[in-house]
């Protein structure tokens, strides 16, 4: 590889690799060929130009380039490259003895490390006491070749401070969890809201609706209904004049 891909690689906006204008329909239909007429025995191990003879334009590069990456292998080795980086086909987080730290904890993510990291905070507090005291001790004569005691202090207090980190970076899963849970958790919680501000409203626009029907139904009612004709009153009391006369109509 020369310096021009290796810094193309190392760009965190990388071009596409240059093998990738072998990827035309010619070559591919090529390669499709070549895989019918070989069957199955290896293309590693056969001639293409002399399976290929009847066809044009046949590159020079080996076919094989153009297969695709055997997800097999990747998933035995465990990890791939991608622009010059590799990266595990399952994330794993190294634990502070496999860095080769001294870790005061269970490995064991199963286990409660609450109580071993409650002493671990607690020698820290100790040990930072004793730092204290150590410093204020007077110095040591020259003909000492001890290493002085705030010295074996640091370094303590040093691997109690990478065995908390460890122990916290163990738990970035578990926050990212929690804190993807409590965040869908306030959305529920905020479309509840919303959802049940839209019924209410919809109920109020539904009362507001029937009384709005309710009131045209009574002046529609009350426009249909047939008006009655005022007759004057007849009277029906008869003179003895009048029997008289009907009864000489009648005989």
């Amino acid at each position: 590889m020369d310096g021009e891909e290796e810094t193309e690689l190392q760009n965190p906006f990388p071009s596409p690799p240059s093998h990738y204008t072998k990827y035309t329909t010619h070559n591919l239909n090529l390669l499709e060929l070549l895989r019918e007429r070989v069957g199955g025995a290896d293309l590693s191990t056969v001639n293409q130009y002399e399976v290929l003879k009847d066809q044009t334009n046949v590159p020079e590069w080996s076919l094989i380039q153009l297969e695709k990456p055997r997800v097999d292998w990747i998933l035995e080795e465990g990890q791939y490259t991608v622009f010059g980086d590799t990266w595990f086909v399952k994330e794993n987080i190294p634990s502070l003895e496999e860095l080769g730290g001294h870790q005061l904890y269970p490995a064991d993510p199963g286990v409660d490390r609450r109580p071993a990291l409650s002493n671990i905070l607690r020698s820290m507090l100790v040990t930072y006491s004793q730092l204290l005291d150590a410093l204020l001790a007077p110095p040591p004569t020259a003909s000492s070749m001890a290493p002085p005691e705030w010295q074996k202090q640091v370094e303590w207090i040093t691997v109690l401070a990478q065995n908390i980190m460890a122990a916290a970076n163990d738990l970035r899963p578990v926050q990212a969890r929690g804190s993807l849970e409590l965040m869908m958790r306030r959305q529920v919680e905020l479309r509840r809201g919303e959802t049940k501000v839209i019924h209410e409203k919809c109920d109020e626009l539904e009362a507001k609706l029937e009384a709005m029907r309710g009131t045209v139904q009574k002046v529609s009612g009350a426009k249909a209904a047939p008006r009655e004709e005022k007759r004057p009153a007849v009277s029906t009391v008869l003179s003895t004049d009048d029997v008289l006369r009907w009864a000489e109509e009648i005989a």
